[in-house]
């Protein structure tokens, strides 16, 4: 039995559709199937999947990025 789907439709810059489509092409996805990818995780999670704030915290260098890696998952 095939789920019933609606069409959602959404303003966003041209400029930014443009380059986001180039990074989706090459993971085989189309901006409708990483929208329904993102509804999917606001639903099982309860909350958007990322963190949104005013105070964003800074971003880790190199190094660190390699340590929370091994610590996450081991070595490489």
């Amino acid at each position: 039995m095939q789920e019933e789907t609606v069409l959602f439709r959404a303003r966003v810059p041209a400029r930014r559709l443009k380059r986001a489509q180039k990074v989706l092409e090459r993971l085989g996805l189309k901006p409708g199937d990483a929208l329904n990818m993102m509804l999917a995780q606001i639903e099982l999670r309860q909350a958007l999947p990322f963190e949104v704030t005013t105070d964003p915290k800074p971003l880790l260098s190199p190094e660190e990025q390699a340590g929370q890696w091994t610590e996450a998952l081991g070595a490489y």
